[in-house]
């Protein structure tokens, strides 16, 4: 087959289309014939050489996918050859074929076309598991989201939504608060241009949000307490401003708040098979009803991945960025 190799880490350029070894089901695993992939930014940490595959799984790049079961492994029950799936990775999104842990497939949902279906395992997976497992975002209360035009943003905003919760959002420009808007965020900060702790407390007469999803990390630590409401659940995903930040212990104790970081590439097989069961019991509905869509800002033939990546890189999009075989 074919698939994006990484010879050595670097720009762009770094990607290359060459031909590899097939893989191989093994025990408890399904092969899946990729009709799409998309991008995420661990693909460009991974090209740069800042974030490894873990132990065992595919090298190239690719944290999601969808296509077709080509061939069914020892061990896997209830998916059949012919199955139109997609499903989160460890890696290996960005081949033509790729072996997947049975536990972490689900079906394309109703209303989604195959290509479409692979903008959506990792951002739901990562938002569901973040906002709603562990920060239990409720009705009524208050999230923030980091970068709301990003994949990840527009399936938060439409998910945070769609259970009956106020979202606020930070973007860069007008355009893409715009598109924020669209989706349902109900206040819009533009973090070029705002302080987003001053902005929130207006909003929300001074309380603060309830829940915040970040991106940034170390930059916005300090600030995300100051946002925070009492009992507020600060969620850590990504680490765009830097690994290192001081925090004041005093007013996270006087908040009773909670801060957590997580990453879902490493995660065991059990924990991610979890996080995509819940998936598909709460979020799988929403999408074959339409109340919830991926947002797609465009499609790249996959040996074109380093176009993709300068698209990524230029921040100039809103939503996911697809791969298509």
């Amino acid at each position: 087959m074919h698939a994006i190799t990484i010879e050595q880490p670097g720009g762009p350029e770094a990607l290359v289309w060459a031909e590899v070894p097939d893989p191989v089901a093994g025990e408890g695993e399904v092969l899946v014939e990729v009709a799409a992939s998309a991008v995420n930014r661990a693909d460009i940490l991974q090209r740069q050489g800042f974030y490894d595959p873990p132990p065992g799984s595919s090298r190239h790049p690719g944290l999601e996918c969808s296509g077709r079961i080509v061939a069914i492994g020892p061990g896997v029950s209830g998916w059949a050859v012919g199955d139109e799936v997609c499903a989160l990775l460890a890696g290996g999104g960005y081949a033509e074929r790729v072996a997947v842990p049975a536990g972490q497939l689900l079906p394309v949902p109703e209303g989604v076309d195959l290509v479409t279906a692979a903008a959506l395992p990792e951002v739901v997976c990562t938002v569901w598991s973040n906002i709603f497992m562990i920060a239990q975002l409720r009705p009524g209360e208050t999230v923030l989201v980091h970068g709301g035009s990003s994949g990840i943003g527009t399936m938060a905003i439409q998910l945070a939504k769609a259970i009956g919760a106020k979202v606020a959002v930070t973007a860069g420009g007008p355009e893409k608060l715009a598109r924020c808007r669209e989706l349902g965020a109900d206040v819009l900060i533009d973090y070029r241009e705002q302080d987003f702790v001053a902005e929130l407390r207006a909003a929300t007469d001074g309380a603060g949000a309830d829940v915040i999803l970040d991106i940034v990390g170390a930059k916005y630590l300090g600030r995300n307490l100051d946002a925070l409401a009492v009992n507020g659940r600060l969620a850590v995903i990504g680490l765009q401003g830097g690994v290192k930040g001081e925090l004041n212990l005093g007013a996270l104790l006087a908040k009773r708040a909670a801060i957590t970081a997580t990453s879902l590439r490493a995660r065991p097989l059990g924990e991610k098979a979890a996080i995509v069961a819940a998936v598909r019991e709460h979020v799988w509905p929403l999408v074959s009803t339409g109340r919830v869509a991926p947002v797609v800002h465009a499609a790249f033939p996959m040996r074109d991945a380093a176009e993709a990546h300068r698209v990524m890189e230029s921040s100039s999009h809103v939503g996911k960025l697809l791969l298509t075989v």
